[in-house]
């Protein structure tokens, strides 16, 4: 009885030690609507291939996958193709792996399904992206020169700071002694606004959303057709049952 008490015990002070560990920079919303948006998904297929797709690699999708969002095999080669590969190609990391190493300490991870792998207490995988890209500030103690209010001693550079400009931050003590970090907007501009920034961002992560799961629209649509025909087959059944047992007494 004692070692159950003592086990029971254990427990609880892991799960209170992983619910502390939930804390940090709170994740924004995603805005899940850009998920069934083509325009958003062709916008951030592009963003994808021209700033992810230098380091970051996508082992599991195929450029000709880009059908399922209205893109055709000639916008594919002329906006998604840069290396002279075929459009049944998957999406391969141009990226030296030994170079990857060397600057940035270890391989950038492959993207396939990083939305679907990065949900937490705080939200979805998409939620933590979409605040992830946008939290990063200059930091001259960094190797790289940047760091990340999400993931702090990121390793990452800032891929999209010509876009987003250059963010700072400022550190505000907190009332148990505690320091929280504020984003200042940026002192040097990007090409875009910070409206059409975020903008570009979310459509860069629904993007990313969509390609762990190309299927998932079809799928949610399949599942309504399916629960309606159990619907009917359970009342069918139950009437069934009902006429079949009304002489029995």
């Amino acid at each position: 009885m004692k070692k159950l008490i003592a086990s029971c015990f254990a427990a609880l002070c892991l799960v209170g030690g992983a619910s502390a560990n939930t804390g940090g920079t709170p994740w924004d919303k995603f805005p899940t609507e850009k998920v069934t948006d083509v325009a958003a998904l062709q916008h951030g297929a592009k963003l994808f291939v021209n700033y992810c797709l230098n380091c970051h690699g996508a082992s599991f999708m195929r450029y000709n996958r880009l059908h399922d969002i209205g893109l055709t095999d000639a916008q594919i080669k002329d906006n998604m193709l840069f290396t002279g590969g075929k459009v049944g190609d998957l999406m391969k990391v141009a990226i030296d792996p030994k170079d990857a190493k060397a600057w940035f300490g270890a391989n950038p991870p492959d993207l396939s399904v990083i939305a679907r792998s990065r949900a937490g207490a705080q939200g979805s995988g998409a939620d933590y992206l979409y605040t992830y890209l946008r939290g990063f500030y200059r930091d001259d103690t960094r190797p790289t020169g940047w760091n990340n209010t999400v993931f702090p001693a990121v390793g990452m550079p800032h891929a999209l700071w010509e876009l987003q400009g250059q963010q700072t931050v400022e550190v505000e003590a907190g009332a148990n002694g505690e320091h929280h970090i504020k984003l200042v907007p940026p002192a040097t501009p990007g090409t875009m606004t910070t409206q059409e920034y975020n903008e570009s961002v979310a459509d860069l992560v629904a993007y990313l959303q969509w390609m762990g799961e190309p299927a998932q629209i079809q799928r949610k649509q399949l599942g309504v057709w399916v629960l309606l025909f159990l619907g009917v087959l359970m009342f069918l059944a139950w009437r069934l049952n009902a006429a079949y047992w009304k002489d029995v007494k």
